[in-house]
């Protein structure tokens, strides 16, 4: 068996500034590239074939030959119903009402593609349990303007962290890419992250 290749660099095909943080996280040097895919609705599709879509979509209009490319999306389910960003604040609120009190999934897909080798797809899901949310806390965390470009109307690596009462799976699928399940896509392909450099 032949020795894994480093991977020093990957594209991203996403403006999500969460994406690309945790892939920096890895050692990996990012580029942005943002698909034109404008992630329209699908109609008849269940939220998880909603996310992987998108992420599949993203990546085939992503084309960049010879490098790493990975693309992701991510939907906030509730009752099968694919929430993803809100329109405006309205819109916001009346999301989060629907997760007030409640526990809904959240699924991340994610399609990479790798020189020589076959576009990988994966979908993680995880259990998030929100408590009940007050009107006046509903209509704070609105005015914050952070639900506004996020799946479901929240990002749990922030203001929403005081609105969630438990996850059951995956913190990273939540927060919009699954870096295990990533990085086990990569050692099945035969790659393996950069290693750090030793401080001198």
């Amino acid at each position: 068996m032949s020795a894994p290749l480093p991977l020093t660099r990957i594209v991203l095909a996403s403006a999500s500034p969460r994406r690309l943080e945790l892939l920096r996280s890895l050692g990996l040097e990012v580029r942005v590239q943002v698909s034109d895919y404008d992630e329209p609705a699908v109609p008849g599709a269940t939220p998880i074939e909603v996310a992987r879509r998108h992420a599949r979509e993203k990546l085939a209009r992503t084309p960049v030959p010879g490098e790493a490319v990975v693309a992701a999306d991510t939907v906030v389910d509730v009752d099968g119903d694919a929430l993803g960003k809100p329109r405006d604040p309205t819109d916001a609120a009346a999301m989060l009402r629907r997760l007030s009190g409640r526990t809904h999934q959240v699924h991340t897909a994610f399609a990479l593609s790798l020189p020589q080798r076959e576009v990988y797809e994966e979908v993680s899901t995880t259990l998030v349990a929100f408590y009940p949310l007050e009107e006046d806390e509903i209509a704070e965390y609105v005015r914050s303007g952070e639900p506004l470009d996020k799946a479901g109307s929240y990002g749990i690596q922030g203001r929403a962290s005081a609105l969630v009462a438990s996850i059951d799976g995956d913190y990273y699928t939540v927060m919009g890419f699954p870096l295990g399940r990533f990085v086990r896509a990569l050692r099945r392909s035969g790659f393996t992250l950069p290693m750090p450099n030793k401080a001198r």
